[in-house]
């Protein structure tokens, strides 16, 4: 498979990334961004655009590819309505649209989140937006949309969240996931799982639309 991969340098992308590049199953990897992720690999190219939104004059670049495996978002904490719709529901809509026509036949797999709100007219902001951006996404005519909807991610193999406070986070609960029950386990998600599973979606699809934790890891 030929994979377009957006957000390498967050967390989410970053495991996406290390397993996209240890799978058999994927032979190329054109990662798409604003600033480069610092892997090197024969499988990895990369795009560097000041806005991701934009992809004007890079179609040619974007044809052939069987999946986008799409990791870039952004915490809403600070963030007006307006900021965060622009960032999560514009640019991705943006971006959807110009791969969508050079590419109806790809597989597109969006990373979203628990709780996300699907009915769009709840009272948490993030969710709302996440839930309209789903919505759309699902209509706007590629081959398959799968919506990704991870809860707690912990992070394997060296891969650090940018934002620190999240990080620090991950850092004081990781050891203590190791002695949760079985029944804890199953609803958090790690970066290898996410993006295994992503990766399987891309390849043979997955059982429902929308994964929610469980979902992910069963994949």
């Amino acid at each position: 498979m030929r994979i377009l991969l957006t957000g390498a340098t967050g967390m989410v992308g970053q495991g996406t990334l290390r397993e996209c590049l240890l799978s058999s199953d994927v032979t190329e990897v054109l990662a798409i961004g604003r600033t480069p992720a610092p892997q090197q690999h024969p499988k990895l190219r990369q795009l560097i655009l000041p806005d991701i939104g934009n992809l004007t004059g890079h179609e040619t670049e974007l044809t052939g590819f069987d999946a986008c495996l799409f990791c870039a978002g952004i915490s809403s904490v600070g963030l007006s309505e307006a900021e965060y719709t622009r960032i999560t529901y514009d640019i991705t809509m943006s971006f959807a649209r110009t791969l969508v026509q050079v590419n109806p036949q790809m597989t597109f797999v969006f990373v979203s989140g628990m709780g996300s709100d699907s009915t769009e007219q709840g009272r948490t902001m993030w969710a709302r937006i996440k839930g309209r951006t789903e919505n759309a996404l699902q209509k706007i005519g590629f081959k398959a949309v799968y919506i990704f909807r991870p809860g707690f991610i912990q992070p394997l193999h060296g891969v650090r969240s940018k934002t620190r406070l999240y990080q620090f986070i991950y850092d004081l609960t990781g050891p203590l996931i190791s002695v949760l029950p079985g029944s804890l386990k199953k609803h958090i998600n790690t970066t290898e799982r996410l993006g295994r599973a992503m990766i399987h979606a891309a390849r043979s699809g997955a059982p429902k639309t929308i994964l929610e934790p469980v979902d992910i890891n069963s994949l």
